[in-house]
């Protein structure tokens, strides 16, 4: 039986960016001790207070088809939070609840994208982005964003890019580089989308992870609330992934129009939930700043063990979860260094290329095992460029 080109072209044909994740799961499961710095998953639960609120609101009875956009409170929640980051005027109509950001990706190039449609994004970019836009039947173009510019993108570089789109996917702070994108960097977006006419999605999931500078949403730039769609979720700034609840932020009318794709769709959220999420936000920047706090605290750990040594280089770590690490010096390509890692130390990091062509010569990090055991794989990982380095020199 034949499978629709759609469904069967999502990775373009070639790999998925994982195989050296599932490389490493399938050694854990050989029962081989491998130290996982691949994946964006809290070292640490969600907190017991959202669970009891979720098991709380699952004994009351909120089980069964919750509303499709979201429930009224969520949505009204979710609409407050936005208004006050931005100061841009937002109420529940702005707001539609999806499960989770990825979801909302999903959804959000839906709305914007006809079959054969460009849609841009930025290279280096997280792995699913540009599955996601060709299972919407659209064809993604990577717009690079080079080490030698701390992958800030350049506004040339995405103008050059833009004729014949409709749309421009970013992210900041930024997976895989952990780049926060400045104001300039900010405004130089917007006027392109302005002059092309695009459509900008903006994903904000890491929003609560700012460790330099600040968090500057572009629906918030003049002339762009009407053109943007922005992305939020639970999963990063409240350790909730599991739980499966995000967000669009955008136009009322696109929200209209994308709830009635969730009817035919997704379906919406499970109440109980929604009903933990109130909660959670409710707790206000506390708890986000207690979720964000292990990883401000490696992020200096990282930078101590970092400065002791020549062969390895940080890109600025100015937000997100993650290192990007540069190590050309071995002379290795980002995937035979990881590899090369996880065969002799057993250390799983993730390949730049997974991430793009942008991020070829680098690996990302993910500081999320406990900070002892981070530390000396750090140490370790450092230790092994240092000892390729050699041979090269």
């Amino acid at each position: 039986m034949h499978l629709s080109q759609r469904i069967t072209n999502v990775t373009g044909g070639g790999s998925d960016g994982w195989d050296l994740f599932n490389r490493a799961r399938a050694m854990i499961a050989r029962g081989i001790a491998v130290t996982e710095l691949t994946i964006g998953e809290h070292d640490t639960p969600t907190h017991p207070s959202i669970l009891e609120a979720m098991h709380t609101a699952a004994l009351g009875g909120h089980t069964g088809y919750a509303a499709v956009p979201g429930t009224d409170e969520l949505r009204a929640t979710v609409a407050a939070r936005v208004q006050a980051q931005t100061g841009i005027a937002t109420t529940a109509a702005n707001v539609m609840i999806t499960p989770g950001g990825q979801a909302a990706l999903f959804a959000s190039h839906t709305a914007v994208c006809d079959a054969a449609d460009v849609a841009l994004y930025i290279d280096p970019y997280y792995a699913t982005y540009p599955g996601t836009i060709r299972g919407v039947g659209a064809v993604p173009r990577a717009v690079p964003a080079h080490a030698a510019n701390a992958f800030q993108p350049r506004a040339e570089d995405i103008d050059a890019a833009a004729a014949g789109a409709v749309s421009l996917l970013v992210n900041s702070p930024n997976n895989p580089t952990g780049v926060v994108y400045g104001a300039d960097t900010l405004a130089g977006i917007a006027g392109v989308c302005q002059r092309h006419d695009l459509w900008l999605i903006s994903d904000e999931v890491y929003d609560t992870q700012v460790w330099e500078g600040s968090h500057l949403s572009p629906r918030a730039l003049p002339d762009m609330a009407d053109r943007t769609l922005v992305v939020g979720s639970m999963s990063k700034s409240f350790a909730m992934t599991g739980s499966r609840c995000g967000w669009i932020v955008g136009p009322e009318t696109a929200i209209d129009h994308l709830i009635t794709l969730a009817t035919h769709t997704t379906y919406g959220v499970p109440g109980y939930i929604q009903d933990a999420t109130v909660f959670a936000l409710a707790r206000g920047d506390a708890l986000e700043r207690q979720v964000a706090a292990p990883f401000r605290r490696r992020r200096a750990i990282a930078q101590d063990i970092l400065a002791r040594q020549n062969s390895v280089a940080l890109i600025p770590a100015q937000g997100a979860m993650y290192l990007m690490l540069d190590i050309r010096a071995t002379g290795l390509t980002g995937e035979a260094f990881a590899e090369a890692l996880l065969d002799t130390h057993h250390i799983a990091v993730m390949p730049g290329e997974s991430f793009g062509a942008a991020a070829a010569g680098h690996v990302r990090v993910a500081m999320t095992i406990e900070d002892g055991a981070f530390a000396s794989a750090l140490a370790a990982l450092c230790d092994f460029a240092e000892a390729r380095a050699g041979q090269t020199a």
